[in-house]
């Protein structure tokens, strides 16, 4: 937190600006959008509810893992990532269709609560790699076994785990893994129980995801399940997926995609026009991912420790109150003083929203005007009624005619107002159904005249054109398409892997792959001489890329220093060549002062470049 400190009431300290720092609200937003910030929007929670079927134990085609090992894994892997990125989250998994049961007082048959929901820890993610690969195949059927199925069952044992609990949760999820789109073989009686379950869990806001799995003759997600799961929030949301997962890849993008709730950084009315007000939200696409903070703990219990902040009188020591506390600014060498509700009126320029000024060209957005990172704006239908079709309608017009919106736009209250380019975006898919890119406005910050600055570059020689064209063949081999999601960061991985190690009590933390250090054997033998090539157009014969000074010559052994070569003369016309190909200065300063000698050049210096310039100067006419 903030460490103690001493301020006199009399030294006022000084307020160097009128608004709160944006970097630090952003900070503190993108902390709740991950679900650091659990006082204001409480924790999330996930349950598995995973099917422990005699099917689900089949191993897939060419030695593919069977769906409950895929699960397994994809179950480990949110437990991990939990643990790491939002530890006080809850999470529980459960099993049906087993043959042994346990749950709360044993009221349901079938049902195995293999964790109850806790917050994730190592012992749970120990108890899971347990049940992967043939051996953990093994310890289910000895541990649970596979017996009769009742999903209206299961789905009471989950309802009963959700109202245990005590705390307040912001968001309740529940997703079902299963390869059976007919659990109960056509039961009607079940079928229904578990339709009612369902509707229940609904009503108290749990989201119901499924998950289906491959299974022979295909999946019908209509025959059963589609009266289960729950409709989707939003656009935004992938809703229901008809093709099963197939591949572990396939699993896991579903479940990453679906386990964690998006919220907004903020909510406000996007104004048209003279009445008309579309409510939107502002998401962040991409948060700078950074070390987790490290906790301060009290040294005999190991319990965290809060640190609080005090104000103290520097005469009397008397402890100073909010009310006794003003801000003042120096301007013109006089202390100006102010209270603090004259503070407040005069950050406030006017309430959060958004304003449409008008529409420009795409290509009068240059990339230079970017400085900041870009925000995304979605419809919240649920704030005003019909916002999503206006929305939709703006979008898909503004994408026909390939022109962005210009907004005034105050983010937050107290923020000052900035204008905004909203660039549209069409919504992506891939292969799978699974949506990769969402259909909204990417929100671009643009500077004020304030902001840009006049860049004085230093002048350097012009490359030649036999240079440039080097230089593109060099650039047309190292070419790759970039995916962004395609690199992790080194550094924040090694983190993980060690705490992991120490949660786990690994023996060494597994071995990262550093995706950002160059292939330096693949790019030369994709280059193959084009480097020498360019080296010798562009450098001198001497050029030491280490900037070490060259060694002096050994003395020769019959006589004194050593032997002098003669001087070389260079032809007219190659001296004409290297001064059209700007290669002058692979020449030598002898044969550079030779030259200038022959050609009557007169240098007012003796270094490198000045004879050059004389050179080129005469010769280049």
């Amino acid at each position: 937190m903030f460490p103690n400190r001493l301020t006199g009431a009399a030294e006022m300290a000084e307020w160097n600006t009128y608004y709160r720092n944006e970097e630090d609200e952003e900070d503190q937003e993108e902390g709740e959008q991950s679900g650091g910030d659990y006082k204001a929007t409480g924790r999330d929670s996930l349950v598995f509810l995973v099917d422990a079927s005699k099917e689900m134990f089949i191993k897939g085609e060419d030695g593919q893992p069977s769906n409950f090992d895929m699960t397994m894994q994809v179950v480990r892997s949110v437990y991990a990532s939990k643990i790491i990125s939002s530890h006080r989250d809850l999470m529980a998994l459960v099993f049906y269709g087993t043959e042994q049961s346990k749950n709360p007082r044993n009221s349901f048959k079938h049902v195995y609560v293999y964790h109850d929901l806790d917050e994730p820890g190592a012992k749970r993610v120990q108890d899971v790699d347990a049940l992967r690969g043939g051996k953990g195949a093994q310890l289910a059927a000895e541990t649970m076994g596979s017996g009769e199925t009742s999903l209206g069952d299961a789905l009471w044992c989950c309802a009963n785990l959700y109202s245990d609990i005590k705390l307040r949760l912001s968001h309740k999820r529940l997703m079902i893994f299963t390869c059976r789109d007919e659990p109960h073989g056509g039961d009607g009686a079940k079928d229904r129980q578990a339709r009612t379950k369902a509707g229940d869990l609904k009503e108290t806001g749990v989201v119901i995801d499924l998950m289906h799995l491959m299974k022979p003759g295909g999946f019908d997600v209509a025959s059963f399940f589609r009266d289960i799961i729950s409709p989707p929030e939003d656009e935004s949301e992938l809703g229901l997926q008809l093709e099963p997962c197939e591949k572990l890849e396939d699993l896991t993008k579903r479940v990453r995609a679906k386990e964690q709730k998006k919220r907004a950084m903020a909510r406000m009315n996007l104004c048209l026009g003279e009445g008309i007000n579309v409510a939107v939200g502002i998401y962040a696409p991409a948060v700078t991912a950074r070390k987790p903070a490290p906790i301060r703990l009290y040294r005999e219990t190991n319990e965290p420790v809060r640190s609080k902040t005090r104000t103290f009188h520097t005469q009397t020591g008397s402890l100073l109150l909010p009310s006794e506390i003003k801000k003042s600014q120096v301007y013109g060498k006089k202390q100006i003083v102010m209270e603090g509700d004259e503070v407040d009126a005069i950050k406030k320029f006017e309430d959060p929203g958004m304003s449409l000024i008008g529409f420009k060209p795409m290509a009068k957005l240059k990339r230079h005007h970017h400085i900041r990172p870009a925000a995304f704006l979605y419809p919240e239908e649920d704030q005003v009624k019909g916002s999503a079709c206006l929305f939709s309608a703006l979008l898909a017009k503004c994408s026909e005619r390939n022109v962005f919106a210009l907004c005034r736009c105050v983010a937050r209250r107290n923020f000052p107002p900035r204008f905004a380019a909203l660039v549209p975006q069409k919504e992506e898919v891939d292969e799978g159904k699974v949506q990769i890119s969402p259909p909204g406005f990417h929100v671009i910050y643009l500077p004020y005249a304030d902001d840009m600055r006049t860049l004085d570059p230093p002048q350097f020689p012009t490359a030649s054109q036999r240079q440039v064209d080097k230089m593109k063949q060099i650039v047309s081999k190292l070419r790759f398409k970039y995916r962004s999601d395609a690199f992790e960061n080194p550094v924040i991985q090694q983190q993980y892997r060690n705490l992991e190690a120490l949660a786990l009590d690994m023996m060494a933390p597994e071995d990262i792959d550093d995706l950002i250090m160059p292939k330096v054997e693949q790019i030369n033998d994709r280059l193959g001489p084009l480097v020498q090539e360019f080296k010798d157009l562009v450098y001198p014969d001497d050029y030491n890329p280490e900037g070490k000074p060259a060694g002096k010559r050994k003395t020769a052994d019959t006589g004194g220093g050593a032997e002098k070569k003669p001087k070389a003369e260079v032809p007219e016309d190659e001296l004409r060549a290297h001064v059209q190909d700007g290669t002058l200065g692979k020449l030598t300063v002898p044969v550079l002062k030779e030259a200038c000698k022959r050609f009557g050049v007169r240098t007012t210096g003796t270094k490198k470049q000045e004879l050059m310039d004389a050179l080129i100067a005469r010769l280049g006419k």
